[in-house]
């Protein structure tokens, strides 16, 4: 058995992707699996064990016409292969292409039916979502439904990484003798990130509510200036890890953490896959479809929210900017963040 999946990116989506992988595993534990990742997403997936082959994306070979060989090479390499099964997860028609490319005339060409790039012409076949409001998760939980794949329960996320693990013990020591609240403050839209000040406000709530945590603020090496900024609240109680963490050692951090505070951005569908408690500040998108798995009733909206949102837009257009974000209070997360960390 040879299956090929197809989920690029992002951070989160990959992700998601990951219980379709562990139920195929469980399936054919002697089948060669192998998935087409974002070149920069591949330290995610490099050394796991229910993987034969990470497949590369590069986007710019897609973009400019001089890569284009490249991409030729690729397909008839992977063409090459004979799948059995091919799985567009992604659902759009990048991945849609690449599919239907390798396809050979044995090969089940299986992917999720979202119309937005007319993806599911070019499927053999296509799983709606199994509502309007159907998490992703349960969305690519179908496709292995409509595949007759058993959905077992009988396996874990995402597995212990232990270099990064150890590497993390080495770099920060201080993450193993105390105990942790986290919070993510970037995002990947600047309209999804709730603001600083508010951050700032939170941490010194927090101080006074929980003083027996500390604060490790996460993020990457664009959210470097976030970080300082908060730590800065209470340097003695606050470590800044944006830009210091791989992927891996950023999983294996958040597995340390009792909870975690965050945008709607990837860390948050790790922290949930992790199984860690997650208090999500939702503005211009809607947690129903892509919110924190099995807890999108924790998610913090504003209690009196514009009528815009959810806009689902990369900018804000209000006439008060943010103000889906902005009318979220501190005292709300702190609130928040007091419940969940009492019922664990």
């Amino acid at each position: 058995m040879k299956i090929l999946i197809l989920k690029p990116s992002s951070l989160g989506d990959v992700i998601h992707a990951l219980p379709v992988l562990r139920l195929l595993r469980l399936e054919f534990p002697q089948a060669q699996i192998d998935w087409w990742i974002l070149r920069g997403l591949m330290p995610l997936l490099e050394g796991d064990p229910d993987i034969h082959r990470l497949i590369p994306f590069d986007r710019k070979d897609w973009a400019k016409p001089r890569h284009w060989p490249a991409v030729v090479r690729l397909v008839r390499q992977l063409r090459s292969e004979r799948y059995d099964w091919i799985l567009d997860l992604q659902g759009l028609a990048r991945s849609a292409l690449l599919g239907r490319a390798c396809a050979g005339s044995g090969s089940r060409f299986v992917g999720v039916r979202d119309w937005r790039e007319l993806v599911p012409l070019l499927h053999g076949e296509s799983v709606p979502r199994p509502s309007p409001q159907a998490h992703a998760v349960d969305w690519q939980r179908a496709l292995l439904t409509h595949l007759k794949v058993p959905l077992r329960t009988n396996w874990e996320w995402i597995p212990r990484r232990q270099a990064a693990a150890e590497q993390l013990g080495r770099e920060f020591p201080e993450m193993a003798r105390n105990r942790w609240i986290g919070l993510q403050p970037g995002a990947r839209w600047d309209n999804k990130r709730w603001p600083v000040a508010r951050f700032v406000e939170l941490i010194r709530l927090l101080s006074r509510s929980h003083p027996g945590h500390r604060i490790a603020v996460f993020g990457g090496p664009d959210d470097r200036f976030l970080g300082q900024s908060l730590a800065a609240a209470d340097p003695g109680r606050c470590l800044d890890l944006t830009g210091r963490l791989s992927l891996p050692g950023m999983m294996e951090a958040l597995r340390c953490v009792d909870l975690l505070v965050t945008n709607d951005t990837g860390p948050m569908h790790v922290a949930a896959a992790l199984g860690k408690p997650v208090v999500a500040l939702f503005g211009p998108t809607d947690p129903s479809q892509t919110g924190p798995y099995g807890q999108v009733e924790f998610v913090q909206r504003a209690e009196q929210p514009p009528a815009c949102a959810p806009c689902l837009k990369p900018v804000c257009y209000h006439s008060e900017p943010l103000a889906c974000l902005n009318r979220i209070t501190a005292i709300q997360v702190a609130t928040a963040v007091a419940g969940r960390l009492a019922s664990v």
